[in-house]
């Protein structure tokens, strides 16, 4: 079942942008993809309204399989707000069209909280597009630092203060959290000096971040130190547990963290209090007494009595104002992986515009053609519930069967004792828990015919029961009836797999003879003798037969493992049957 489901999602993906109505922001950009916003219970739970978000958006073959369309470094790419008119900053972290990967930040401006009403259009397909990515837009003026370490050297800040790191000691990990990361193993550290916009007050507070993944239980080591060597805020891992300290004060969290899975780790300073979050969600908090801070930054080192972080650090981020917990909350819940914020919409098509040539070919289609090929889906879904079907049921046989010769070869030299326990004043050891057993089936079959025989047979006195030859071979009449009716239960059904195996690839033959025939009648009557004319009608006539075979081949597949399994469970029910006629043989004869 769940190969079916990879293969119907796959298929999703090989379907080109349908064609959209209404409003579009550019006639010059053929594509777009709609990005909605999940802030309801259900979502990110997000229960206010934060401004000025970035939204990590991940685009990957799962939900964008049109690479193909864009330009080779993303140039095309516009993001435009849900009135499909208000252009949004962004700006990729990675673009790898080989790899179908893209890490696409955008500056949301206002967020509903509570709903997933909100949503933004991804627009591309533009070829004589420039670049407009901007980093430094992509963040609003609060935001002092922003490290996505990608690059050579010293990871340096996306925001516009351009705080850069001075130097770095720390190893550089290609495929991190979001595109690039950094590793530490103690000793390392990344540093960014003080700048006047590193300058940190208390009227408005101050907030660091940052994703963090270690493998092991970890003694005060610290993330990140945000201070000037008296007064610092630091972010850390006590054990398996964050921690954020500043000015004397400490806040830990009462929970621990999963070892080997990323979390964000955000502390705020500001009305007094001192906040850690952990993925989002307010873990801790206590009063502190807070001051102004020309800041130093340092990622990874020890700091404040700490000692140095292992582990890996991505996203690290410094804010000169005091988060709201909604605002961090949504973002931790638009970055990390599950990213329940974010939901990926359908991509869309601009009407009149050149589109995939699977388009082209469904505009071709005659009725005929389509007449064929909805026969055939429907023969393909048809044929997809009896698989489905059928595989269920021969595998709750093939348990069935398991279970009850479990029980039959523990057996002892009665073979009808298994009957005895299936009667109602028996335990579970008999009828309930082989139902659906075709091995059952056959031994109840054989022990009614024995106790019609022992009740109505006549011996004399002291003397044991005895079979005759005759009785011997009636009874295996009996279950070789049971066994020819099982056998027809296995296999109903499964003519039906043969029509669609047989008839499909015919049907999709039809369709295109008939295609081609109207083709060449068209361009008859009408003189006009070009490849042009030509080629797209038989494109289309052929997509009958491609139809056809979709039908067949999976059909094929499937009908082949299906009637493997049918022919093992009923070979298995004649060894039985010979066994247990064996059996009896030699207990009663």
């Amino acid at each position: 079942m769940k190969f079916l489901v990879r293969a119907l999602a796959l298929a999703l993906l090989l379907v080109p942008p349908v064609a959209m109505a209404g409003s579009w922001w550019n006639g010059d950009w053929k594509f777009r993809k709609e990005v909605g916003f999940d802030l309801s219970p259900t979502g990110a739970d997000v229960a206010g309204s934060p401004a000025d978000v970035p939204v990590l958006i991940r685009l990957s073959v799962g939900n964008f399989g049109y690479f193909g369309d864009t330009k080779p470094d993303g140039a095309d790419f516009r993001v435009i707000a849900g009135d499909d008119k208000t252009p949004l900053k962004f700006h990729f972290e990675r673009y790898d069209p080989q790899n179908q990967m893209a890490f696409l930040w955008v500056l949301v401006p206002k967020l509903a909280g509570g709903s997933k009403t909100d949503k933004i259009y991804v627009y591309y397909g533009n070829p004589d597009a420039v670049a407009a990515s901007e980093p430094a837009g992509s963040y609003d003026a609060d935001q002092a630092v922003v490290l996505h370490f990608g690059g050579d050297g010293p990871p340096q800040d996306s925001t516009a203060y351009k705080n850069h790191a001075a130097a770095s000691t720390a190893e550089a990990v290609p495929a991190s959290f979001a595109g690039a990361g950094a590793k530490f193993s103690g000793g390392q550290s990344i540093r960014i000096p003080a700048s006047p916009s590193l300058q940190l007050t208390a009227a408005k507070g101050f907030t660091a971040s940052a994703w963090v993944k270690f493998d092991q239980p970890q003694k005060d080591a610290v993330v990140i130190s945000l201070g000037d060597g008296t007064r610092e805020l630091t972010i850390g891992v006590d054990g398996n547990r964050a921690s954020a300290r500043f000015a004397g004060a400490a806040a830990s969290a009462t929970s621990d963290l999963e070892v080997g899975q990323w979390h964000q780790l955000a502390a705020s300073v500001g009305a007094g209090t001192l906040t850690l979050y952990v993925d989002g969600s307010a873990s801790a908090s206590v009063p502190v007494s807070a001051t102004d801070v020309a800041a130093t930054l340092t990622i990874g080192a020890a700091g404040a009595g700490g000692r140095g972080f292992i582990g890996e650090v991505d996203e690290v981020g410094v804010a000169h104002v005091a988060r709201s917990a909604d605002w961090i909350r949504a973002s931790a819940r638009g970055e990390g992986p599950d990213a329940s914020l974010v939901l990926y919409g359908a991509d869309g098509q601009k009407e009149g515009a050149q589109g995939s040539y699977f388009v082209t070919i469904a505009k071709n289609l005659t009725v005929d053609g389509w007449v064929i090929i909805v026969i055939c889906m429907l023969m393909l879904v048809v044929a997809l519930v009896i698989m489905t079907l059928k595989a269920a049921y021969l595998s709750r046989t093939e348990r069935a069967n398991d279970r009850f010769l479990e029980a039959f070869r523990a057996l002892g030299s009665d073979v009808t004792a298994l009957a005895a326990a299936s009667a109602p004043s028996g335990g579970a050891a008999g009828g309930p828990l082989h139902a659906g057993s075709t091995l059952y089936q056959l031994y109840s079959t054989g022990t009614e015919e024995l106790q019609k025989r022992l009740m109505h047979g006549a011996r004399p006195a002291g003397q044991p029961f005895q079979l005759s030859a005759q009785a011997i071979e009636a009874i295996r009449a009996s279950m070789d009836a049971t066994l020819t009716r099982s056998q027809q239960r296995l296999s109903a059904r499964m003519v039906l797999l043969t029509i669609a195996i047989s008839g499909g690839p015919f049907l999709g033959l039809l369709g295109t003879v008939i295609g081609v025939m109207i083709t060449f009648a068209a361009i008859a009557a009408s003189g006009d003798v070009n490849i042009n004319a030509i080629a797209p009608g038989t494109a289309a006539a052929l997509a009958a037969t491609v139809a056809g075979l979709t039908v067949a081949i999976p059909c094929l597949f499937g009908y082949n493992w299906l009637n493997t399994r049918i022919k093992s469970i009923v070979s298995e029910n004649r060894v039985f049957l010979d066994e247990f006629v064996a059996r009896l043989a030699e207990q009663f004869a």
